[in-house]
């Protein structure tokens, strides 16, 4: 049973945050980073439409995208073994792991040769968080690190991460190729339709697409 109410409160207190923080990036990394870890924290809001694996590849569903565009959540859901590439995100973002476990190899550029290098590899369990932004870090690669159930992460993006133009990366020599994500679902959930029992969804239409984490 979803208790979309959940949703809907982490979706205005993360708008307060971002009304309040404007362009303070480690405020709303800092103060967002809480936000998340509550709303990871119960596992009764997502709606199953939402959660669902494919064996072909990842997924990326589109929750909730900020008018402005000045943030979306996402939810990701990996099959057993399922990976991204090596790509960066251009925006500041976190990650919250709800379901399973995930695990996310961390890359850099050499500046004066431009090759990629590794930086460092970890794994998260449920609770965990991850921050990424082009200031902190933020280039790396996201794996289900189980092998026989899915891992389902929520994400947080300081822009509409399906529209934006990013790029992936060959291991070792750091070749770019730009992409653009877009989403999973043609609908997202509708968590503002009070006359709907907040155990149930609605859905509002979207683009279709898919991409990297």
């Amino acid at each position: 049973m979803e208790n979309i109410g959940r949703f809907r409160t982490f979706v205005r207190s993360f708008t307060s945050l971002i009304e309040q923080a404007r362009d303070d990036e480690e405020r709303v990394l800092a103060e967002g980073k809480k936000l998340l870890s509550e709303l990871v924290g119960h596992d009764d809001w997502l709606p199953d439409e939402f959660a669902q694996p494919s064996p072909e590849r990842y997924r990326q569903y589109l929750l909730y995208c900020d008018p402005m565009e000045r943030f979306s959540v996402v939810s990701f859901v990996w099959g057993p073994g399922q990976t991204t590439p090596i790509h960066d995100h251009t925006v500041w973002g976190m990650v919250g792991v709800m379901r399973g476990v995930e695990q996310c190899e961390e890359f850099r550029l050499e500046p004066a040769t431009g090759r990629l290098r590794a930086a460092g590899t970890h794994r998260l369990a449920r609770g965990g968080i991850d921050l990424v932004s082009p200031r902190i870090g933020d280039i790396h690669r996201v794996s289900n690190a189980l092998a026989d159930s899915p891992s389902i992460s929520i994400h947080v993006y300081g822009a509409n991460i399906g529209s934006v133009t990013r790029s992936t990366y060959e291991p070792g020599t750091g070749h770019r190729k730009s992409f653009v994500s877009g989403y999973s679902s043609a609908v997202a959930p509708d968590p503002w339709d009070r006359l709907v029992k907040d155990c149930e969804v609605r859905a509002s239409s979207l683009p279709r697409g898919s991409g990297a984490a």
